[in-house]
Order: structure tokens, then C-alpha cells, then sequence
């Protein structure tokens, strides 16, 4: 908390190459400060820390309006084409702890995308990559964020057929994560309103929470 009239939630997103992380991150920062483009190996190489401007109208506390800032950490893809799974986790864990180690962490945000199945395999080492991350309350910190909507939607599914029909696999992952998940329309931009109902989204997981944080560690 910077003040009391302003709230700062932190963000990391993780995710394979090409599901759309950055672009997500973009989304929620409202810009485009994360390099997000088509490509046959993974674009983020590194991890990069970006900063909303000032959000109103989405928070109230003590009967006032307060001001949302959003943080959001872009990290390399998991498993990446040009690192080894050991760097991007040693790599991630480095930058978590270097920016979140004062306020701490909201959300890890999953992206996985809408158009793909989900496999037991590549759910087997997402879950141990988060786990590595984050310890062992990571599925309270954890929320999923299914990118391509737009294209499960133009193959006739709506959110409700979509999950009906999704694999065992991906169904059982949100339930772990006590069914914390979000549709994103993978467009280039998104507009004003758009975001401001998944930052809603975002914020109401985040309050069911109790506002709790991860990697946050006193200098006392």
C-alpha cells in the first residue's frame, strides 16, 4: 500500500510460449510495455516489471474511492525454446523476489490458451514449476487466465459449453485452484471497459483472499 487512498496489486504471469502472456500483461497494464508478437520461438527472454497509471473507479475503502495502481511481471515462457527449464525458474524466482520482496505478491496468473487442450503431462510441470515458485499455499495465489476465447467462441462454444466439453485435465487444474479463472479475447488491444471487468474479476479473487500476499519479507 502506497497510501491510504491507493492500493498497488501485483502481478506475475507464467505461461508456455505463444499463449499469449505478454499480450495479457499488456492487457491488464493497460500498454503495451511487454514485446508481444506471432513467432516460432518464445519472444520474452527475460523478466520485465511493468506499471499501470492511475485506475479509479474500481475500488472503495472506508466508504471512499481509491486509486488502483497495477503491477504486472512478464517472465520468460515455461518450458522456453533458448532457456532450460532451470533458468527461467531460477530466473523467475530471482525477479519475484527482487520486486514483489517489500509489498508481495496477489496473483500468479496462468495463462493457457482456450483453443489448446490441456494434457496431464504439461499439467504435471506447470504444477511443479508454480509450486517451485511460490511453496506449497500456491493454489490460493493462483488464478488461470484462458487466452483465444474469441476463437473458442467462434467455434460455437460459450463459457458454459466450453467448460462441459474441456478435458478432465484442464477442469481438475481449476478446481484446484478453487475455479479462479478468466476468458480473454485475445485481441491486440483492449479497450477501457474490457479491462476494467477483468481487473473486477482479478480484484474479487484477490478480496476473497483477505488481501493476502506472498513473498513478502521484512527488513526488520
Amino acid at each position: 500500500m502506497a497510501d491510504s487512498n491507493e492500493m498497488i496489486i501485483n502481478f506475475v504471469v507464467l505461461g508456455k510460449t505463444q499463449t499469449g502472456k505478454s499480450a495479457a500483461g499488456n492487457s491488464l497494464l493497460g500498454s503495451s510495455d511487454f514485446e508481444s508478437r506471432l513467432s516460432p520461438s518464445s519472444v520474452t527472454t527475460c523478466c520485465s516489471l511493468g506499471r499501470s497509471g492511475c485506475i479509479l473507479g474500481l475500488i472503495r475503502r472506508n466508504g471512499c474511492e481509491s486509486t488502483l495502481r497495477v503491477r504486472v511481471l512478464d517472465t520468460p515462457s515455461y518450458p522456453h525454446s533458448a532457456l532450460s527449464k532451470e533458468q527461467v525458474r531460477d530466473m523467475v524466482r530471482a525477479a519475484l523476489a527482487h520486486h514483489f520482496r517489500k509489498e508481495g505478491l496477489h496473483l500468479a496468473l496462468l495463462v493457457l490458451r482456450a483453443d489448446l487442450p490441456l494434457c496431464p503431462d504439461e499439467s504435471d510441470d506447470i504444477v511443479q514449476f508454480i509450486q517451485e515458485l511460490l511453496g506449497p499455499t500456491w493454489k490460493d495465489f493462483t488464478a488461470v487466465l484462458l487466452t483465444h476465447a474469441d476463437k473458442a467462441e467462434e467455434a460455437g462454444y460459450s463459457e458454459e459449453t466450453y467448460l462441459h466439453s474441456a478435458s478432465s485435465t484442464l477442469l481438475s487444474f481449476l478446481s484446484s485452484v478453487q475455479h479462479k479463472y478468466i476468458f480473454l479475447d485475445n485481441h491486440i488491444s483492449i479497450i477501457k471497459e474490457e479491462r476494467n471487468i477483468v481487473l473486477r474479476k482479478l480484484l474479487n479473487f484477490i478480496q476473497k483472499n483477505k488481501y493476502q500476499v506472498l513473498l513478502k519479507h521484512s527488513k526488520e
